[in-house]
């Protein structure tokens, strides 16, 4: 199931929470050879998750961590012009309509629909939130997982090459993507908005139309 959760509620899903930072350290440090920083516990965090980021979070039946994605509104500090400034053509992406996206993770083992759950859940957040975009960075593995899914970004601009190729996007709601991914996912639409309501009081387009 999709849960949306904000830092400060992590403590309430010890195991969700614990699974999901050590899978981060798994894929960003282990996998990936990100030069991370991963704590005593084997969790890997860093300055954003202190600022009470929104989590979109796979949990697996058992409670525990399948994927997840990271939220930050632009008018506040964000990954994108801390450390990637150089790749967005100059522009300061700053809007209460758009959204940064990061630390997009995946645990081992993980089915294919988690990809696609996660992002119809970003598509969720659009819808609820009234946000038109989504920027992010991501890696060049990314590029294959996000057609596969069929929601592909703008890329802005990109740095490195091959496999160390990082680039920063923006994706813009769609409603016709939504209906693409929530076939990639195998997820209803009365499910997805039932699993946002669950959360946020409310489905996300009565908060679209409230915004």
């Amino acid at each position: 199931m999709l849960r949306y959760l904000y830092a400060d509620q992590l403590k309430d899903y010890p195991a969700l929470c614990a699974s999901m930072f050590r899978d981060r350290a798994d894929q960003f440090a282990r996998r990936l050879g990100w030069d991370v920083q991963v704590d005593e516990l084997g969790w890997e965090r860093d300055d954003y998750d202190a600022l009470n980021p929104l989590y979109v979070i796979w949990q697996r039946p058992d409670g525990t961590h399948g994927g997840s994605m990271r939220f930050l509104p632009t008018t506040g500090q964000t990954m994108v012009r801390d450390h990637f400034g150089n790749l967005t053509v100059g522009a300061d992406i700053t809007s209460p309509l758009i959204w940064e996206c990061t630390r997009f993770c995946l645990a081992r083992g993980a089915a294919p629909q988690v990809a696609g759950a996660l992002m119809l859940a970003g598509g969720e957040l659009m819808r609820g939130f009234s946000l038109t975009h989504f920027v992010g960075v991501f890696d060049a593995r990314m590029v294959r997982i996000y057609r596969m899914i069929g929601s592909s970004p703008t890329v802005l601009g990109s740095s490195g090459k091959g496999r160390d190729q990082i680039s920063v996007g923006l994706w813009e709601y769609a409603p016709d993507a939504r209906m693409r991914v929530l076939r990639r996912a195998g997820i209803s639409s009365a499910l997805s908005e039932h699993w946002f309501a669950r959360a946020f009081g409310h489905p996300p387009q009565i908060a679209r139309q409230a915004a």
